[in-house]
C-alpha cells in the first residue's frame, strides 16, 4: 500500500490522546449519572426526510447508499444519512417509545455524529458529543431549565481545563421584547441579531431595517437589549429600563432570573446572562446556553443547547424538552492543539514483569495474572533479554515498575525505575502508590 493520504477533520488521537479523551469521558458520565440521568445509544443513521427538519443542516447531512445498489433490495436504503447530532434521533427514539418511557425523561448520550463542514481549529466532520436532555409529555417545568447549567458545570469542573463560563438567555425575551417595540417579524429580527459578533451593531441595524422592516428607534431599541449582560440578576432590572412592556418578555425575564439565581446558589461566577445570545434559530423556545473556554473564547461556544416545546410530537401529544451537548472532541481537540492536556505515561501498564529466560516465561505470566487480580495494569516482557534491556523497554513504555520474579527460592522483587529502589515483593500483597495505578491527566 502506499503512504495513505490524511482525511481533514476526521480526528484519530495518539495512544496519550485517546487515554486522556477517555478520562474526559469517563467523568463526563459519572457526572451525568449523579443527576440521574440514564445513558441511551441510538443508531448512527436516520430517514433524511428527518434529519433534514433542521433546514440550515441540509447542507451538512452525508447520506448512506450502497456503492452497488440493489433494486431489488429495502425500500428507502438510499434515503438514509448519518446524524449530525443526537437531538434529532433522541426526538425520534421518544416517539417510537413513549409507551415504554417513564416521564419527565431522563437521558444522556454519547457518541460520535458527522456534519459535513468546512473542517477548521476546533472543527470537525467526525466528532463525539455529550448530551442530556429532559423530556416531558405536554408539559416541562421550567425548573429543568435552571438544572442545566448545574450538570454542566459540575462536569466541566471535574476536568483538568480551564474554567468556563456559561451564558444564558432566553428566547421569550427576545420575542416578546421585538413585539413590544413593534416588530412584527421576531425571527427576522433574531437572525439580525445573532450575527452581533460577526458584523457589528451598524451592520446589524441596516439587517434589522431590511429583513425585519425596523425603524431606526426599533433598532436601537433591539441593540440595547443584546448589549445587557450581567453575572446576576440585575439584568432585570436593565430590561425593564428599556421601557418596553410585552406579556412573553415579563415571562421570559422571570425564567432567566431563575436560571441565574439557581446558577449563582450552587457556583457563584458559573452564568452570565447575555442577551445576544439566540442559538438555534428553528426550535429552540425558551432557555438558551453557550459554555465559552476562557482563554479559548475566540473559538465559540463548546457546549450548547436550550428549551424546546415542539421538536417531538405525535397527534395530539407533545413531548416538550431541554437539553444541552458538550462538544467533547471540539474541546480536547482546542486543548490538544494549545498543548494543555498532558498524560503521566502513554500506556495504562503500571508493572512489567521481566522474564528471566523462556523457560520461565510461565512464572512472570503467572505474577502477572495476580496483580491482574488485584486491579493493578500489567504485562509481561516481550522478551527474555537482559534485564538492562527490558528495564530500558519499560522506560521508552513510561511503564513505572519493573517485577523481577525470585530465582531459587529468593523472594521477588519490584523496582521503581525512577528512583531506582527496590525492594522485596509478594504478588498477592503488593500495591503500587495511588498516583501510579493508573495514569494522571493533568
Amino acid at each position: 500500500m502506499s503512504k495513505p493520504t490524511p482525511i481533514s477533520g476526521f480526528p484519530e488521537w495518539t495512544p496519550a490522546q485517546r487515554m486522556i479523551e477517555q478520562y474526559v469521558l469517563d467523568r463526563i458520565r459519572s457526572t451525568f449519572e449523579l443527576y440521574g440521568f440514564a445513558p441511551l445509544e441510538t443508531r448512527a443513521v436516520e430517514p433524511l426526510d428527518q434529519l433534514l427538519r433542521k433546514g440550515e443542516t441540509s447542507k451538512e447531512v452525508y447520506v448512506i447508499r450502497r456503492l452497488h445498489g440493489d433494486p431489488d433490495g429495502p425500500a428507502g436504503d438510499d434515503a438514509l444519512g448519518l446524524h449530525f447530532d443526537l437531538t434529532v434521533p433522541f426526538a425520534r427514539y421518544v416517539l417510537e417509545n413513549a409507551g415504554k418511557l417513564a416521564f419527565p425523561f431522563r437521558r444522556y448520550q454519547i457518541q460520535k455524529v458527522w456534519r459535513g463542514e468546512r473542517p477548521q481549529e476546533g472543527r470537525y466532520r467526525e466528532f463525539v458529543q455529550a448530551d442530556i436532555d429532559i423530556v416531558d409529555r405536554d408539559t416541562l417545568a421550567t425548573h429543568h431549565e435552571a438544572e442545566m447549567p448545574l450538570v454542566i458545570g459540575d462536569a466541566l469542573r471535574s476536568l483538568p481545563i480551564p474554567p468556563v463560563r456559561i451564558q444564558v438567555n432566553n428566547r421569550k425575551i427576545c420575542e416578546g421584547f421585538y413585539r413590544g417595540v413593534g416588530l412584527t417579524d421576531p425571527e427576522a429580527a433574531l437572525r439580525a441579531v445573532d450575527k452581533l459578533d460577526k458584523i457589528g451593531p451598524a451592520g446589524v441595524a441596516e439587517l434589522l431595517a431590511s429583513t425585519a422592516g425596523a425603524s431606526e428607534a426599533q433598532a436601537k431599541a433591539c441593540l440595547a437589549l443584546a448589549e445587557i449582560s450581567a453575572p446576576d440578576a440585575s439584568f432585570a432590572d436593565a430590561v425593564r429600563g428599556l421601557g418596553v412592556s410585552h406579556p412573553l418578555l415579563d415571562e421570559g425575564v422571570e425564567e432567566l432570573v431563575r436560571v441565574v439565581e439557581t446558577a449563582a446558589a450552587h457556583s457563584p461566577g458559573l452564568c452570565v446572562a447575555d442577551l445576544r445570545i439566540a442559538r438555534g434559530l428553528d426550535y429552540y423556545t425558551g432557555t438558551v446556553y453557550e459554555t465559552q473556554l476562557l482563554g479559548y473564547e475566540r473559538f465559540g461556544s463548546v457546549c450548547s443547547g436550550g428549551r424546546y416545546d415542539n421538536l417531538a410530537s405525535a397527534g395530539n401529544a407533545r413531548f416538550p424538552g431541554v437539553g444541552i451537548s458538550i462538544g467533547v472532541t471540539r474541546l480536547l481537540g482546542l486543548l490538544f492543539g494549545a498543548g494543555a492536556l498532558s498524560v503521566s505515561r502513554e500506556v495504562p501498564t503500571c508493572v512489567l514483569v521481566a522474564v528471566t529466560n523462556e523457560e520461565l516465561r510461565a512464572a512472570s505470566d503467572s505474577v502477572a495474572g495476580a496483580l491482574r487480580s488485584r486491579g493493578i495494569p500489567t504485562e509481561v516482557s516481550p522478551s527474555a533479554a537482559k534485564f538492562g534491556k527490558q528495564i530500558r523497554y519499560a522506560q521508552r513504555r513510561g511503564i513505572p515498575y519493573v517485577w523481577f520474579p525470585g530465582a531459587d527460592g529468593a523472594p521477588d522483587e519490584v523496582k521503581d525505575i525512577r528512583s531506582g529502589e527496590q525492594v522485596a515483593a509478594a504478588a498477592g500483597e503488593w500495591t503500587p502508590p495511588r498516583e501510579d495505578l493508573k495514569p494522571l491527566v493533568s
